[in-house]
């Protein structure tokens, strides 16, 4: 036997379709198998509540080992984990293609989809991942929704903590007025450097619904370098459905998008996301999920983070002129890049601004999607993103962004409150490419 870490860590496809799979006896014994080996390890002690919640779990039991742990205290070790795939990528020296095969995202996977099978999910966190019905209601009736969401509205944040289990205190995203979809096309830079490129931009269900500011700046920096871009959105990602285990639904929406997709890359159009985490679906989760699809494996492979896309264009063909000064950036590099295997590219393309001091953070913010706004997940995700929080404080940089919005918008609540209260001052950018969009004037 050797250690592991040794070689690029490999996945396999999710057997999600196997009856065994959803066997809670195999399940648990899976669960103790690889909980031990974790305890024997603990390299994760520092990363998602999971770890510190299996380890305070083996710590106090009578024999200080996993063999005295009831089964049934696993579930929070299961509720504490994000799926934010750092301990796979980046901590952890039993990932395959070593023996012991270890999967810890993907078997808190398993165990939601237990979860979801044995209706243990209630209403309100169902409803609340309906992102695509969710955000056209959201959109239809935006300054309704907008106000009634605020985190200073004290008359109706209270009734949605009661009734949907949302913390009174988290930061909640707006609607757009109009959807990114029913924007305006922007006409490619005839003389631009990446003439010839064409682009799909995946608007992602954010973008679409949440902050068309994302999307629109993107859409006119690729056409300001010479690329033909056409803004598509045939459904969400389905990341909030695997959060909650319902893989299925999942592969429903992979086997739609793919296809809706497929003739925009049979005619040369590259498809580039603009939130992260939907690229790591398409990237990575759905040729797991849905293995049957070639539609799905044909998007997987000309699919492109927008940063990762932008820089590609800055080394292959150069960037357009006219970049200026923004001031002081500091980024955080969200989760979900990391796990795309691409290196820091939110970074690479702000530092092609010029004179632009940029301060990089590559630590988890804490927020873990629609998990962080959860009560009694709320104070767990701002403790885990303290470090960030502070090390932003520390920065005060004019811009704070991160490749992950909604990381971006959990980070400044970290900040008010180590700050007693005081709101941070920086700029309205969310993520990278709105500071591109800035940098050119556009």
């Amino acid at each position: 036997m050797r250690e592991g870490s040794l070689e690029a860590p490999t996945r396999h496809p999710i057997d999600w379709k196997n009856p065994e799979f959803y066997d809670e006896d195999l399940l648990n014994a899976e669960m103790e198998r690889v909980f031990d080996i974790c305890h024997g390890c603990r390299r994760c002690f520092n990363l998602c509540d999971s770890f510190p919640t299996l380890f305070d779990l083996i710590d106090e039991a009578p024999s200080g080992e996993l063999d005295t742990v009831d089964a049934a205290d696993f579930k929070t070790v299961v509720d504490g984990c994000t799926l934010c795939d750092m301990c796979y990528l980046t901590k952890c020296p039993y990932v395959p293609p070593h023996e012991f095969n270890l999967d810890f995202p993907h078997l808190m996977l398993r165990a939601r989809a237990v979860q979801l099978k044995k209706g243990e999910f209630g209403f309100a966190e169902k409803n609340l991942t309906e992102t695509d019905r969710n955000g056209k209601l959201g959109c239809g009736f935006s300054s309704l929704t907008n106000w009634a969401t605020d985190r200073d509205n004290k008359l109706t944040r209270p009734v949605m903590e009661k009734v949907l289990g949302v913390d009174k205190n988290a930061d909640l995203p707006k609607f757009n007025k109009t959807r990114l979809t029913k924007t305006d096309v922007v006409k490619a830079n005839p003389a631009g450097p990446a003439k010839g490129r064409k682009v799909a931009l995946y608007a992602t269900c954010f973008s679409e619904f949440n902050n068309a500011g994302i999307g629109r700046s993107a859409i006119e920096v690729l056409a300001l370098q010479g690329c033909e871009v056409e803004v598509v959105y045939p459904t969400c990602c389905g990341m909030p459905q695997l959060e909650h285990g319902d893989l299925a639904r999942v592969e429903a929406n992979a086997v739609k998008a793919s296809a809706e997709l497929k003739p925009w890359i049979e005619k040369g159009y590259d498809v580039v996301a603009v939130v992260p985490s939907c690229a790591l679906m398409l990237k990575f989760e759905w040729p797991l999920i849905a293995t049957d699809s070639e539609d799905v494996k044909l998007l997987a492979q000309n699919t492109f983070d927008v940063t990762e896309y932008v820089v590609d264009i800055a080394k292959k063909e150069g960037m357009a002129e006219g970049l200026q000064p923004v001031g002081d950036v500091t980024i955080h590099i969200s989760c979900h890049s990391r796990a795309q295997n691409m290196g820091q590219k939110g970074a690479e393309m702000l530092r092609l601004i010029p004179d632009s001091k940029v301060t990089v953070i590559e630590r988890c913010s804490g927020h873990g999607g629609s998990w962080g706004v959860m009560k009694g997940n709320f104070e767990t995700a701002l403790k885990v993103g303290k470090p960030v929080a502070r090390n932003v404080a520390k920065a005060k940089s004019a811009h704070i962004v991160s490749e992950c919005p909604l990381a971006r918008e959990h980070i400044l609540q970290g900040v008010e409150i180590l700050q007693d209260g005081e709101k941070p001052v920086v700029s309205q950018s969310q993520h990278p490419i709105e500071l591109m969009a800035i940098a050119y004037g556009l």
